[in-house]
């Protein structure tokens, strides 16, 4: 059964220590008490697969956590993904596992996606299977700026004007991605491309897409890498993608989360979208990323 957090106030049961505290009324919530360092037991992970099938994004705070830790408790979600497109801050130990950093060793960076804002998007919606999830574990943080937005995309499904809904349901749209170990991540997938470049990672997707776990639909597009609505004219696309971004970036949908060191935060990449604010260019910035694997859109 789903847990509800009701009025917003922190809930302790269960008898295995955890209690829970919502991050925003839309979307995410803290889980307080658990180890990651440990294995945990099957009753305690099953209480914390609920509480991220139920609020999306699932954080957990003051972690000490090796790439080994990581990876084992990524594992409990399911099959993990090799990363796409990734020529910086690559595990030797694990292909799921990688750096996203800024920080420059002998002139070269030892991460991806280093500097600056990123858009709103859903990770490796270009592929055909898509990660279901993503672990992101806080190394080195700036003293500002930087902060993670998720947003819900339950919601944005949910409460879809009438016209919009008929204009775009059964339809896909064609995502697309091409890599730059440099970043530069702030212009829209619709704005750089007319059409799909030689090379680049490209597929189409349900424009809305049902949840495999919980059965709930969500708006599956997002500003950052979706390029156009396949099969309609590419002026009646964009307005309809325009309209689609504004309304699943509205403010009450999402969450910012300010990081801290030993944040291990974890999204659900099939009914969420993230984004990145910008960050001071001179302060180290390093983050250890893994994913888990999901399946084919439908």
């Amino acid at each position: 059964m789903l847990m509800s957090l009701g009025d917003g106030l922190s809930q302790r049961d269960g008898g295995d220590g955890l209690s829970f505290r919502p991050l925003a009324p839309e979307i995410g919530v803290e889980i307080i008490g658990a180890d990651l360092s440990r294995q945990l037991p099957p009753a305690t992970f099953a209480r914390v697969l609920d509480a991220f099938h139920a609020h999306c994004v699932i954080l957990f705070r003051g972690q000490t956590l090796i790439e080994a830790y990581q990876v084992l408790f990524a594992k409990g979600f399911g099959q993990l993904a090799s990363t796409v497109n990734r020529n910086s801050g690559q595990s030797q130990e694990h292909s799921s596992s990688f750096l996203i950093s800024n920080v420059r060793e002998n002139g070269r960076l030892i991460g991806a996606l280093p500097d600056g804002e990123m858009l709103f998007h859903s990770d490796q919606c270009y592929v055909e299977r898509p990660c279901m999830a993503a672990l992101l574990y806080g190394i080195e943080i700036p003293s500002h700026g930087g902060e993670t937005l998720f947003a819900n995309m339950y919601r944005a499904y949910e409460t879809l004007p009438e016209d919009l809904l008929r204009a775009v349901e059964g339809r896909k749209a064609v995502n697309i991605f091409e890599y730059s170990e440099e970043g530069g991540y702030g212009q829209s997938a619709m704005e750089l491309y007319p059409s799909i470049p030689a090379g680049a990672k490209s597929y189409a997707h349900p424009i809305i897409r049902t949840h495999p776990a919980t059965g709930r639909k969500a708006l599956y597009v997002n500003r950052g890498m979706t390029m156009c609505i396949e099969g309609m004219e590419r002026s009646q696309s964009d307005a309809l993608l325009l309209r689609l971004f504004e309304h699943q970036e509205q403010a009450s949908f999402q969450y910012a989360h300010k990081w801290r060191v030993g944040d291990l935060i974890m999204w659900d990449n099939r009914c969420t979208l993230h984004a990145r604010n910008d960050f001071p260019a001179d302060q180290r910035r390093i983050l250890r990323r893994v994913t888990v694997l999901g399946e084919t859109p439908v």
